[in-house]
């Protein structure tokens, strides 16, 4: 509220606060040292509440202390603490907001990455990397799996991040927007991406007084420990103090006065009932009704209507809010290539072991991939650096082996911890630590195909898991199995990871196959078949929520990897002959089943590499090789495998011609995504969605990308589209040279919007055709001044219907 009065909560329109940065090294914002105006003097009397902050998200640092003393805001309690006069009013208000910023600071200055050996906590700005947070699609919900997600967009990163400080701001361009199109922001992103890290960067920031101090109280409602009292009735000041009694003599009237930031993080774990209906209705601080209808108000802005709120979720969740009360939807994507770097050379300290392993990871591709989920990296970063200690031992090389000698290790250094014994033996560790690991799985495996990834203790009951002797998982629990208390000394616990629920999950369903379990198989349809009925069960997954535990199931059962698992498991399978029965089975579906979905159809790919089946694979090299093979008939689905292979593969395409496929359009239209991986692209007459159209732009602002020449001649691309394609254009990473638009129906706008695009970034292209378009006289000129430009590299300019040749600057 800088230069402005301060707003009531009669007014409809809320203030516009800077979010803190993700990215602390940005520079940020500079604040007006103008005064604030003065408060009213406050009636002691006064029935509106108190300003208090949440408990972190992040409980396992300190859960919070709870006592039986009355609220000062309830009715006939007297209020203390608060003097009559103004000046003690302020000077009292002042404190306790610096008290308040203490305790955020050192609530979520630590990290907690796993480690028992190192107490578990790392400082968070000794380690932290910035994400690369985008703008994000407000319509319509991806509901694919979340690792498929990023597996197929990793080299679509946008150059240019939102800074979290500019969270709750205008775009660039928008700057006379109106404030309150930004009150609410939705931030959407996978299971382990660095939402909840982001959300703890932000306080840090703003508890240490680097960012956004212009916000005097920021509240984290989590999502995790709000199931625990969701049957409860609160009203919002009770329910804020629950979490921090020490501050309620904090005056009622700063609920207006201040300016807050509440942060409800984790909307995919919830499990309370929000109901947007305007028959349940809440506005006073002080009504009491369910957790459900209090969050629902002041998403709604019925209750507080002033407050700037910012939402977490994965995106499978994010629909659980009407978009019409969401401003703003951002999207985490992750660490990109230099932040992978980045991020294990400050988790390892020995720079030689951090270049060996940023090196491994960098020639598996499904590793490498993997790795834009930063959990992942310390996954990834822990396995390795324990191996490399190990002269003989042989490096992971594919996701189940990674995460099997994940596990592996955390056995190895709870033995450590608390067995003081350093066995380096797969079997003896695993096998003394069986009855913990197998409920644990079991626990996986059930409550993934219920879709629940935070449990409760009925949830560990329903497993065999006693919540008395939980003691027994110390080191899993902190490793594998987070344990957090919250509310009420009562405790939620979930996996690591949503990818480590689904490899335990997966491990289970293994081992009541060979052992088998078939009448607890038959209750989730994995029979009569095996590893047929789990294929088929993934397939008929809309959103694919059993992609990764196929691919683990599938990994688990090569002969290597049970050698890996003797430890726990009874019993072995001689699978190669029955490896190369699924295998076949898995390659006629993708090259003959039509209706699987381009997701499904990367996923069977994904699960032959898991297998170490790459025959497919090289067909697929031999195919791109041989015009012959060019002319047999491809399903959609070969189609996405073909595309995806191009994508991850180390070596680019010379020329993607889509013409010389002999496929249905749909098929041509699943190809296109394999223009991220080639020198040459030519899509000509290719029927060029928008949706295609956003590919071809991700490929050209790719810092990676290897295109250097498009050909997109015969596509009704109009101005529209041509206005879409200069944002790759003139994107700094763009390196194009050649770029023939011919027959596109461009006309003077679009020639506009190509001339400034060029002008802003001209170093590289040297070929431009737009014949057979109609520039008309502005366009020719707009062109002619463009080549004036002496960092203009063009060469040859083909307008109208004819061919200019340009001449060569010197």
């Amino acid at each position: 509220m800088e230069g402005k009065k301060r707003r009531r909560t009669a007014s409809p329109e809320p203030s516009c606060v800077s979010m803190n940065s993700t990215d602390s090294m940005y520079q940020p914002p500079e604040f007006s040292d103008e005064s604030v105006p003065p408060r009213k003097r406050i009636n002691t009397r006064s029935p509106e509440p108190s300003c208090v902050s949440m408990n972190s998200t992040d409980s396992m640092y300190q859960p919070p202390e709870f006592n039986e003393r009355p609220v000062a805001s309830d009715p006939g309690v007297e209020r203390s603490g608060i003097a009559d006069s103004a000046p003690h009013y302020i000077s009292s208000v002042d404190a306790l907001k610096e008290k308040h910023k203490t305790n955020m600071k050192n609530k979520y200055e630590s990290l907690f990455e796993g480690n028992p050996l190192q107490e578990n906590k790392t400082l968070l700005n000794r380690i932290y990397t910035q994400l690369y947070i985008i703008e994000g699609e407000r319509e319509g919900v991806n509901e694919e799996h979340e690792i498929l997600q990023m597996e197929k967009s990793y080299k679509t990163l946008q150059e240019t991040p939102i800074n979290c400080n500019d969270i709750f701001k205008p775009l660039p361009g928008c700057e006379k927007q109106r404030e309150d199109l930004t009150k609410t922001v939705l931030t959407k992103g996978i299971a382990g991406i660095g939402k909840t890290v982001s959300v703890q960067k932000f306080i840090l920031d703003w508890a240490e007084g680097k960012a956004n101090q212009d916000v005097e109280f920021v509240f984290v409602l989590s999502f995790r420990e709000l199931n625990l009292i969701k049957d409860a009735q609160y009203s919002l000041h009770r329910l804020l103090l629950e979490f921090h009694p020490e501050l309620q003599d904090l005056d009622l009237e700063i609920y207006e006065e201040c300016k807050i930031v509440f942060i409800f993080d984790g909307l995919d774990e919830s499990r309370i009932t929000l109901t947007f209906s305007e028959k349940e209705s809440v506005s006073d601080v002080n009504e009491s009704s369910s957790v459900g209808v209090l969050m629902s108000n002041l998403i709604r802005g019925e209750l507080l209507p002033n407050v700037l709120i910012w939402i977490t979720s994965r995106p499978a969740a994010a629909s659980l809010i009407p978009s019409k009360y969401i401003n703003r939807v951002t999207e985490i994507q992750g660490f990109s290539d230099p932040q992978k770097k980045e991020y294990f050379r400050k988790r390892i300290s020995d720079e030689h072991q951090a270049s060996r392993i940023i090196s491994h990871i960098r020639k598996l591709r499904s590793l490498h991939i993997m790795c834009h989920i930063p959990v992942f990296c310390w996954i990834s970063a822990t396995v390795l650096q324990n191996i490399l200690k190990q002269n003989d031992a042989e490096i992971p090389k594919t996701l189940t082996e990674m995460y099997i000698h994940f596990l592996l290790t955390q056995m190895k250094m709870r033995n450590q911890k608390y067995d003081e014994t350093d066995q380096r033996d797969p079997e003896e560790l695993l096998q003394s630590n069986r009855k913990v690991i197998m409920k644990l799985a079991e626990l996986a495996f059930k409550q993934l195909i219920k879709g629940n990834v935070m449990f409760y203790e009925e949830d560990l009951r329903e497993s065999g898991i006693d919540v008395s002797d939980i003691t027994v998982y110390s080191g899993i629990c902190t490793e594998i199995f987070k344990e957090e208390s919250v509310i009420y000394q009562k405790k939620i616990y979930c996996f690591v990871h949503l990818s480590f629920q689904e490899f335990l999950a997966a491990f289970y369903a293994f081992y009541c196959f060979l052992n088998r379990n078939y009448e607890f198989l038959n209750l989730f349809n994995l029979l009569p078949n095996f590893h047929k009925g789990v294929i088929d069960a993934a397939l008929q997954s809309e959103n694919g929520h059993l992609d990764l535990f196929l691919r683990f199931l599938l990994g688990i059962s090569l002969e290597s990897n049970q050698r890996l698992l003797q430890g726990l498991l009874k019993y072995s399978e001689k699978s190669s002959e029955s490896i190369e029965t699924i295998a076949a089975y898995i390659k006629d579906k993708i090259k003959h089943e039509h209706g699987l979905s381009a997701d499904r159809s990367i996923n069977l790919f994904l699960c032959l590499l898991e297998m170490k089946d790459e025959t497919l694979l090289r067909e697929i090299v031999q195919f791109l090789k041989s015009d012959k093979d060019l002319q047999n008939k491809l399903s959609p689905s070969h189609c996405s495998a073909i595309a995806y292979m191009i994508q991850i593969s180390d070596e680019a395409l010379e020329e993607l011609d889509l013409k010389k496929y002999n496929a249905s359009s749909e098929g041509r239209t699943r190809l296109l995504p394999a223009v991220m991986n080639c020198r040459k692209a030519l899509l000509t007459s290719c029927n060029l969605t928008d949706q295609g159209n956003q590919i071809v732009i991700s490929a050209l602002q790719s810092s990676d990308s290897p295109l250097v020449e498009l050909d997109l001649s015969n596509n009704d691309l109009k101005d529209a589209g041509v206005k879409l394609l200069c944002a790759g254009l003139q994107n700094p990473n763009c390196r194009l040279e050649i770029l023939r638009l011919s027959g596109c129906m461009v006309t003077k706008e679009g020639c506009s919007y190509l001339s400034s695009a060029l002008s802003s970034n001209p170093s590289h292209l040297r070929e431009l055709d737009l014949s057979y378009n109609h520039p008309g006289e502005a366009g020719v000129k707009m062109f002619s001044a463009l080549l004036e430009n002496p960092d203009c590299k063009l060469e040859k300019l083909n307008k109208a219907n004819r061919a200019y040749v340009c001449s060569i600057h010197s």
